[in-house]
């Protein structure tokens, strides 16, 4: 097969979604809009860009390979890990962050949906707490940039956005890969949790702050500064789905 006919074996990758033709033009174009907007307008446009997403926080995450790999004598058995079940421990959360770090979190309560209309209290307080921590960014005027759940696109959510003037940057559809929360937020947020059983979820809740403060201080959150090249990298792809990066 490799001498021969000059194949390789090669394993397949994980997509969100099955794109269809329509799905990757679409992708396309507002890739092609956002990184032409950047080009004009430099980083002062990546700087008015705020985030949101909604998570799932668990009181336990598997670590991943990299984290469980133990150095081992040769001839030594391989370490074992076991399936551990999730239990009812867990916590929506609603992110915001800019450039700087995390502006805002929000604790669904327990029992409760992110609905429109919570949604455009989230987005009420949020506002709140801009003016009194970052009054620049309301000043220069702010862009939001959610995905498409229908939350965030319920009319009362869209008539608050008009009345404060924040404009809404086009998402596709079925694309984490260029939502900064999802490839950028929530990995990092993650990962100093994994492997750690959590009782309650005060105790969840509390690891929560310190990792959203770690990263604040530590100015690891690149993921909207890295927008540009991933918009330019969807153009090469012809709309398709990222890879490597």
């Amino acid at each position: 097969m490799t001498e021969r006919l000059h194949k390789r074996r090669t394993a397949a990758r994980w997509v969100p979604h099955d794109l269809s033709e329509e799905q990757k033009c679409r992708r396309l174009e507002i890739a092609q809009q956002l990184l032409h907007t950047f080009r004009e307008e430099g980083n002062e446009f990546l700087r008015k860009v705020v985030a949101i997403d909604e998570t799932w926080i668990r009181d336990f995450e598997p670590e991943l390979k990299s984290q469980s790999s133990e150095w081992r004598g040769k001839g030594s058995p391989r370490p074992k890990k076991f399936k551990r079940a999730q239990s009812n421990v867990k916590q929506m959360m609603i992110f915001a962050y800019d450039c700087k770090g995390v502006i805002m979190t929000d604790r669904v309560p327990s029992g409760a949906t992110v609905t429109a209309a919570y949604y455009r209290q989230f987005l009420q307080k949020l506002r709140r707490k801009m003016h009194a921590n970052t009054p620049d960014l309301l000043e220069n005027g702010v862009l939001i940039l959610h995905d498409n759940a229908r939350p965030h696109l319920g009319k009362d959510v869209r008539e608050l956005l008009d009345g404060y003037s924040w404009e809404v940057l086009p998402h596709p559809p079925y694309s984490p890969d260029m939502s900064p929360p999802d490839f950028d937020l929530f990995p990092k947020l993650k990962i100093n949790m994994r492997g750690v059983r959590f009782s309650t979820l005060e105790d969840l809740s509390a690891s929560v702050t310190r990792c959203v403060r770690r990263l604040n201080c530590s100015r690891d959150l690149t993921g909207i500064m890295d927008l540009p090249r991933r918009w330019d990298a969807a153009i090469r792809q012809e709309g398709d789905y990222i890879e490597g990066l």
